[in-house]
Protein backbone atom coordinates (compact mmCIF):
# COMPACT_ATOMS: atom_id res chain seq x y z
CA UNK A 1 0.00 0.00 0.00
CA UNK A 2 1.52 3.52 -1.09
CA UNK A 3 1.45 6.33 1.22
CA UNK A 4 1.27 8.27 -2.66
CA UNK A 5 -2.73 8.04 -2.65
CA UNK A 6 -5.15 9.95 -4.91
CA UNK A 7 -5.79 13.83 -3.84
CA UNK A 8 -7.92 14.05 -0.72
CA UNK A 9 -10.70 15.41 -3.32
CA UNK A 10 -10.23 12.14 -5.22
CA UNK A 11 -10.19 9.59 -2.61
CA UNK A 12 -13.31 9.31 -0.68
CA UNK A 13 -11.01 7.16 2.93
CA UNK A 14 -10.01 9.63 5.48
CA UNK A 15 -8.37 6.84 7.61
CA UNK A 16 -7.17 3.36 6.83
CA UNK A 17 -5.80 0.88 9.60
CA UNK A 18 -4.96 -2.20 8.44
CA UNK A 19 -4.09 -4.87 11.40
CA UNK A 20 -2.27 -2.62 13.73
CA UNK A 21 -1.31 -4.38 16.78
CA UNK A 22 -0.02 -2.67 20.01
CA UNK A 23 2.15 -4.57 23.01
CA UNK A 24 3.24 -2.93 26.23
CA UNK A 25 6.80 -3.86 27.65
CA UNK A 26 4.75 -6.18 30.05
CA UNK A 27 3.18 -7.98 27.08
CA UNK A 28 0.01 -6.63 27.39
CA UNK A 29 -1.79 -6.90 24.21
CA UNK A 30 -3.36 -3.78 24.17
CA UNK A 31 -4.75 -3.83 20.01
CA UNK A 32 -4.93 -7.19 18.34
CA UNK A 33 -4.53 -6.92 14.13
CA UNK A 34 -7.45 -4.01 14.48
CA UNK A 35 -8.72 -2.88 11.26
CA UNK A 36 -10.79 -0.24 9.98
CA UNK A 37 -11.92 2.81 7.22
CA UNK A 38 -12.91 5.35 8.12
CA UNK A 39 -14.95 7.62 5.16
CA UNK A 40 -14.47 11.30 4.63
CA UNK A 41 -17.61 13.01 6.62
CA UNK A 42 -18.30 10.37 8.74
CA UNK A 43 -18.65 9.72 11.91
CA UNK A 44 -17.48 6.87 13.98
CA UNK A 45 -18.12 6.31 17.95
CA UNK A 46 -16.47 4.03 19.35
CA UNK A 47 -17.18 2.39 22.64
CA UNK A 48 -16.29 -0.86 24.68
CA UNK A 49 -15.58 -1.50 28.47
CA UNK A 50 -12.22 0.37 30.49
CA UNK A 51 -9.46 -1.15 29.07
CA UNK A 52 -10.47 -2.52 25.76
CA UNK A 53 -7.88 -0.89 23.68
CA UNK A 54 -10.42 2.18 21.90
CA UNK A 55 -8.42 4.97 23.80
CA UNK A 56 -5.14 3.48 22.94
CA UNK A 57 -6.51 2.70 19.20
CA UNK A 58 -7.35 6.54 18.47
CA UNK A 59 -4.19 7.50 19.45
CA UNK A 60 -2.15 5.83 17.48
CA UNK A 61 -4.22 7.73 14.55
CA UNK A 62 -2.02 10.89 15.87
CA UNK A 63 1.39 8.80 16.51
CA UNK A 64 0.41 9.49 20.38
CA UNK A 65 1.06 6.00 20.61
CA UNK A 66 3.37 4.28 18.55
CA UNK A 67 2.01 0.65 17.47
CA UNK A 68 4.27 -2.52 16.49
CA UNK A 69 2.60 -3.85 13.55
CA UNK A 70 0.29 -2.58 10.83
CA UNK A 71 -0.51 0.24 8.50
CA UNK A 72 -2.20 3.71 9.31
CA UNK A 73 -2.81 5.92 6.63
CA UNK A 74 -4.39 9.41 7.25
CA UNK A 75 -5.59 11.73 4.83
CA UNK A 76 -2.97 10.40 2.37
CA UNK A 77 -0.35 10.61 5.17
CA UNK A 78 1.40 7.25 5.85
CA UNK A 79 2.08 6.68 9.42
CA UNK A 80 3.81 3.28 9.49
CA UNK A 81 7.29 4.89 9.83
CA UNK A 82 6.57 7.62 11.99
CA UNK A 83 8.42 10.34 9.28
CA UNK A 84 5.20 12.41 8.75
CA UNK A 85 4.31 13.03 12.44
CA UNK A 86 4.51 16.93 12.49
CA UNK A 87 2.26 16.54 8.76
CA UNK A 88 -0.52 14.52 10.14
CA UNK A 89 -0.45 16.33 13.58
CA UNK A 90 -1.17 19.56 11.21
CA UNK A 91 -4.50 17.68 9.49
CA UNK A 92 -5.76 16.06 13.09
CA UNK A 93 -7.39 17.40 15.87
CA UNK A 94 -7.56 15.80 19.07
CA UNK A 95 -9.90 17.01 22.29
CA UNK A 96 -9.05 14.64 25.48
CA UNK A 97 -10.18 13.95 28.63
CA UNK A 98 -8.66 16.77 30.40
CA UNK A 99 -8.47 19.93 28.81
CA UNK A 100 -4.48 20.60 28.67
CA UNK A 101 -5.16 24.51 27.94
CA UNK A 102 -2.14 25.88 28.95
CA UNK A 103 -2.95 28.03 32.01
CA UNK A 104 -1.01 30.83 32.03
CA UNK A 105 -2.21 31.92 28.39
CA UNK A 106 -5.79 33.35 28.23
CA UNK A 107 -8.44 31.53 26.23
CA UNK A 108 -7.73 33.93 22.76
CA UNK A 109 -3.98 33.25 23.84
CA UNK A 110 -4.42 29.48 23.90
CA UNK A 111 -6.61 29.12 20.84
CA UNK A 112 -4.09 31.23 18.61
CA UNK A 113 -0.90 29.81 19.71
CA UNK A 114 -1.09 27.12 17.47
CA UNK A 115 -1.95 28.80 14.09
CA UNK A 116 0.47 31.82 14.65
CA UNK A 117 3.52 29.21 15.06
CA UNK A 118 2.66 26.45 12.73
CA UNK A 119 0.40 27.66 9.70
CA UNK A 120 2.09 31.25 9.93
CA UNK A 121 -1.22 33.07 10.67
CA UNK A 122 -0.73 36.90 11.85
CA UNK A 123 -1.64 37.71 14.60
CA UNK A 124 -4.56 39.63 13.11
CA UNK A 125 -6.23 36.72 11.32
CA UNK A 126 -5.24 34.05 14.20
CA UNK A 127 -7.44 36.13 16.68
CA UNK A 128 -10.63 36.56 14.28
CA UNK A 129 -10.75 33.26 13.80
CA UNK A 130 -10.22 32.05 17.30
CA UNK A 131 -13.36 34.76 18.05
CA UNK A 132 -15.51 32.78 15.33
CA UNK A 133 -14.56 30.03 16.46
CA UNK A 134 -15.14 30.57 20.13
CA UNK A 135 -18.94 31.72 18.96
CA UNK A 136 -19.23 28.96 16.99
CA UNK A 137 -18.92 26.89 20.75
CA UNK A 138 -20.93 29.86 22.34
CA UNK A 139 -18.40 31.39 24.46
CA UNK A 140 -17.03 34.23 23.09
CA UNK A 141 -17.58 36.56 26.50
CA UNK A 142 -14.62 34.18 27.78
CA UNK A 143 -11.85 35.47 25.61
CA UNK A 144 -9.60 36.87 27.76
CA UNK A 145 -10.49 34.64 30.61
CA UNK A 146 -8.27 32.10 31.81
CA UNK A 147 -8.72 28.49 32.05
CA UNK A 148 -8.70 28.20 35.85
CA UNK A 149 -11.91 30.92 35.84
CA UNK A 150 -13.91 28.54 33.63
CA UNK A 151 -16.35 25.37 34.42
CA UNK A 152 -15.40 22.40 32.87
CA UNK A 153 -17.76 22.39 29.92
CA UNK A 154 -16.38 25.81 28.96
CA UNK A 155 -12.83 24.75 29.24
CA UNK A 156 -13.84 21.69 27.08
CA UNK A 157 -15.27 23.80 24.36
CA UNK A 158 -12.32 25.96 24.66
CA UNK A 159 -10.71 22.97 23.93
CA UNK A 160 -12.75 22.07 20.59
CA UNK A 161 -11.92 25.29 19.50
CA UNK A 162 -8.09 25.12 19.97
CA UNK A 163 -8.31 21.91 17.95
CA UNK A 164 -10.71 23.45 15.02
CA UNK A 165 -7.98 26.42 14.91
CA UNK A 166 -5.71 24.31 13.20
CA UNK A 167 -8.23 23.70 10.60
CA UNK A 168 -7.88 19.85 10.75
CA UNK A 169 -9.31 16.99 8.21
CA UNK A 170 -10.11 15.20 10.93
CA UNK A 171 -11.24 15.51 14.88
CA UNK A 172 -10.68 12.63 17.42
CA UNK A 173 -12.00 12.54 20.77
CA UNK A 174 -11.14 10.94 23.85
CA UNK A 175 -13.50 10.36 26.03
CA UNK A 176 -14.08 14.62 26.10
CA UNK A 177 -17.10 14.34 28.80
CA UNK A 178 -16.12 11.52 30.95
CA UNK A 179 -14.30 14.37 33.32
CA UNK A 180 -17.13 16.93 33.17
CA UNK A 181 -20.01 17.15 36.04
CA UNK A 182 -23.23 15.61 34.63
CA UNK A 183 -25.32 19.24 33.79
CA UNK A 184 -22.00 20.26 31.88
CA UNK A 185 -21.81 17.05 29.61
CA UNK A 186 -24.90 18.86 27.60
CA UNK A 187 -23.12 22.13 26.21
CA UNK A 188 -20.29 19.94 25.19
CA UNK A 189 -22.19 17.26 23.22
CA UNK A 190 -24.19 19.85 21.54
CA UNK A 191 -20.82 21.58 20.35
CA UNK A 192 -19.91 18.32 18.69
CA UNK A 193 -23.50 17.36 17.40
CA UNK A 194 -22.99 20.75 15.52
CA UNK A 195 -19.56 19.48 14.29
CA UNK A 196 -20.92 16.66 13.06
CA UNK A 197 -23.85 17.54 11.27
CA UNK A 198 -21.33 20.78 9.07
CA UNK A 199 -19.65 17.41 7.76
CA UNK A 200 -16.27 17.25 9.83
CA UNK A 201 -15.19 13.65 9.97
CA UNK A 202 -15.36 12.65 13.41
CA UNK A 203 -14.05 9.68 15.70
CA UNK A 204 -15.25 9.67 18.95
CA UNK A 205 -14.52 7.74 21.63
CA UNK A 206 -17.18 7.41 24.85
CA UNK A 207 -19.61 6.32 26.84
CA UNK A 208 -22.41 8.60 25.68
CA UNK A 209 -24.68 6.11 24.60
CA UNK A 210 -27.64 8.75 23.33
CA UNK A 211 -24.85 11.30 21.76
CA UNK A 212 -23.86 7.65 19.78
CA UNK A 213 -27.44 6.57 18.78
CA UNK A 214 -27.96 10.31 17.56
CA UNK A 215 -24.96 11.41 15.94
CA UNK A 216 -22.94 8.81 14.55
CA UNK A 217 -22.65 6.92 11.11
CA UNK A 218 -21.55 3.96 12.54
CA UNK A 219 -20.78 2.19 16.30
CA UNK A 220 -17.32 0.26 16.65
CA UNK A 221 -17.47 -1.95 19.91
CA UNK A 222 -13.85 -2.70 21.24
CA UNK A 223 -13.11 -5.14 23.84
CA UNK A 224 -10.11 -6.77 24.42
CA UNK A 225 -8.05 -4.94 21.95
CA UNK A 226 -10.11 -5.78 18.84
CA UNK A 227 -13.09 -4.71 16.83
CA UNK A 228 -15.70 -7.30 18.25
CA UNK A 229 -18.49 -5.60 16.25
CA UNK A 230 -19.49 -2.51 14.12
CA UNK A 231 -22.43 -1.68 12.54
CA UNK A 232 -25.35 1.30 11.90
CA UNK A 233 -26.58 2.74 15.13
CA UNK A 234 -29.94 2.03 14.81
CA UNK A 235 -29.47 -1.50 13.94
CA UNK A 236 -26.11 -1.95 16.61
CA UNK A 237 -28.62 -1.12 19.69
CA UNK A 238 -31.50 -2.80 18.87
CA UNK A 239 -30.36 -6.29 17.74
CA UNK A 240 -26.40 -7.10 18.01
CA UNK A 241 -24.88 -9.81 16.31
CA UNK A 242 -22.71 -10.42 18.94
CA UNK A 243 -23.19 -12.23 22.95
CA UNK A 244 -20.29 -9.87 23.92
CA UNK A 245 -21.82 -6.85 22.56
CA UNK A 246 -25.16 -7.81 24.08
CA UNK A 247 -23.55 -8.53 27.38
CA UNK A 248 -21.86 -5.18 27.35
CA UNK A 249 -24.53 -2.76 25.67
CA UNK A 250 -27.26 -5.01 28.59
CA UNK A 251 -24.81 -4.02 31.81
CA UNK A 252 -24.30 -0.33 30.21
CA UNK A 253 -27.68 0.58 28.86
CA UNK A 254 -29.70 -0.74 31.85
CA UNK A 255 -27.65 2.39 34.46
Amino acid sequence: MSANLTPADQNPIMVEAVNVCKTYDNNFEALKSVNLTVKKGEVVVIIGPSGSGKSTFIRTLNRLETFDEGEIIIDGINLTDGANIDAIRREVGMVFQNFNLFPHLNVLENITLAPMKVRGLTKLDAEKQAMDLLKRVGITDKAYKYPNSLSGGQQQRVAIARALAMQPSLMLFDEPTSALDPEMVNEVLLVMKELAMSGMTMIVVTHEMGFAKEVADRIIFFDQGRIIEEGDPQLFFKNPKEDRTRAFLGQILSH
